[in-house]
């Protein structure tokens, strides 16, 4: 899942994208409302965590534009005030959801799963494939009972194949699902996060390479 903060209090911004990254989540971080309309251009997001009282390009307008661009991002917007009035306003901008500052991370964390949930084809929140079973809210996966101690990169690659359900993933996709902005598919962050998770799932091997094509689950996984 990949997710856009936008943020003037970089100090604030940083925390939401630590923590959202050690949730195997991929963040990118805007601090104002210009950058955030750029990066919305160029990539694609499953959900905007979105201040709305930002410099320059005010949140609303950000909020607009993505409903606008019938982008599929999901809108979270965060806000200091508490008024029914102000929540009122943000939702009738077409946000999803809205939380008031100062928040609790774990409501935020949750939120912005459910978020993006929707901002994707329907799936129960526990994957099963042959003998893996991956649990994205507790973020667990095993397989045939046996606990996989999966890094966060790990456990964000296993969802995507695991939510193409047998298909092939491009390792280009698998960039633009797992990876903050500005890692190239040059850089082998996807060989090499395949060949830690292929020796942590063991024997016999799960994940198949199609050629030229990318990676998929197999059928006897």
């Amino acid at each position: 899942m990949r997710v856009l903060v936008v943020e003037d209090e970089a100090f604030l911004a940083q925390m939401i994208a630590k923590g959202l990254r050690r949730a195997a989540l991929a963040v990118d971080v805007a601090g104002d409302g210009r950058e955030a309309l750029r990066k919305l251009e160029f990539g694609a997001y499953d959900v905007l965590v979105l201040d709305r009282d930002l410099p320059g390009v005010h949140g609303d307008e950000v909020c607009r534009q993505v409903v606008e661009q019938r982008l599929l991002t999901r809108v979270l917007m965060l806000t200091a005030a508490s008024a029914v009035r102000e929540r009122v306003e943000g939702l009738g901008l077409g946000a999803d959801d809205y939380l008031t500052k100062p928040f609790a991370y774990d409501e935020l964390l949750a939120r912005v799963l459910a978020l993006g949930r929707r901002a994707r084809p329907a799936l129960p929140p526990v994957l099963r494939r042959g003998g893996l079973t991956l649990d994205t809210g507790r973020r667990k996966a095993t397989r045939e009972g046996r606990e996989l101690p999966l890094s966060r990169k790990e456990f964000a690659v296993l969802e995507a194949l695991m939510r193409a359900d047998g298909g092939v993933v491009s390792g280009e996709d698998l960039v633009e699902q797992v990876w903050e902005e500005d890692t190239g598919y040059r850089t082998n962050a996807v060989r090499v996060t395949l060949s830690k998770l292929r020796a942590k799932l063991g024997e016999p091997p799960a994940v198949e390479t199609v050629p030229g094509a990318g990676y998929r689950i197999g059928d006897g996984a």
